[in-house]
């Protein structure tokens, strides 16, 4: 009986390339960090390009996570230990990612507007774009207009990202957005807005380009409406 209690552990090194990315899809699906970890260093060593095992084996399994959580069957939590497990992977990748010269997708800022304290929702986002590839700049809790504009000067990126969890502080992404008009610069910037009290109404009642009600759509909004901008 005590052999029934006990399923043969699976070891990863044995498993064929298919079956393994599968298995990191599984892992990453159940927030099991150092498994991704094992499975992504098996991959390297089998010679896999670093942004073929971020492709095939983290993203792909992201994106699933990221389903599921938008439809209801995952949450919070779990998504935050998928997304904690991803970033084991991301570890070793990155420096490998930065060596090969491979160019992120884009870039984003983002961070939570004056006034509110909450992050949970905007780390979530942070995690997702970067495993679509983006570069992410998270400028944390609580930002001013100067702020933000002090960091797209800096850092110069595509999309700017705001969050607000309090329906007292919705209103100040308006002001972040209308200081960004004033300045000539709203054009520059592909603006995402989330956050539980808001909604595509007031995503365009502030002039964002896209209201994001999760962190799974900001990631394919914000792809795909910067492949649009440079098509167009």
């Amino acid at each position: 009986m005590a052999d029934d209690d006990f399923e043969d552990e699976l070891i990863l090194s044995e498993l064929s390339d298919a079956e393994l990315v599968e298995q990191m899809h599984d892992d990453l699906y159940d927030g099991l960090r150092d498994e991704i970890i094992e499975g992504t260093h098996i991959l390297l060593e089998r010679g896999w390009a670093a942004d073929k095992v971020l492709a095939e084996a983290l993203v792909e399994g992201m994106r699933i996570v990221g389903i599921d959580f938008r439809d209801g069957i995952l949450f919070v939590p779990e998504v935050l230990l998928a997304a904690n497990a991803m970033k084991g992977g991301m570890e070793i990748l990155r420096p490998l990612l930065a060596e090969t010269g491979a160019k992120p997708v884009g870039k984003m800022v983002i961070g939570t507007v004056k006034g509110d304290i909450h992050d949970i929702g905007k780390n979530l986002v942070c995690m997702m774009m970067e495993g679509a590839g983006f570069e992410v700049i998270d400028l944390g809790i609580n930002n001013a207009v100067e702020d933000y504009l002090g960091a797209l000067e800096e850092h110069k990126p595509d999309i700017l990202g705001m969050s607000a969890l309090l329906t007292t502080t919705m209103p100040y992404m308006k002001v972040v957005i209308d200081a960004l008009v004033e300045k000539g610069m709203r054009e520059d910037y592909i603006v995402l807005v989330g956050g539980a009290p808001l909604n595509e109404e007031f995503g365009k009642a502030v002039g964002a380009d896209a209201y994001c009600r999760d962190a799974a759509t900001a990631a394919r909004t914000g792809a795909s409406l910067l492949a649009e901008r440079r098509a167009a």
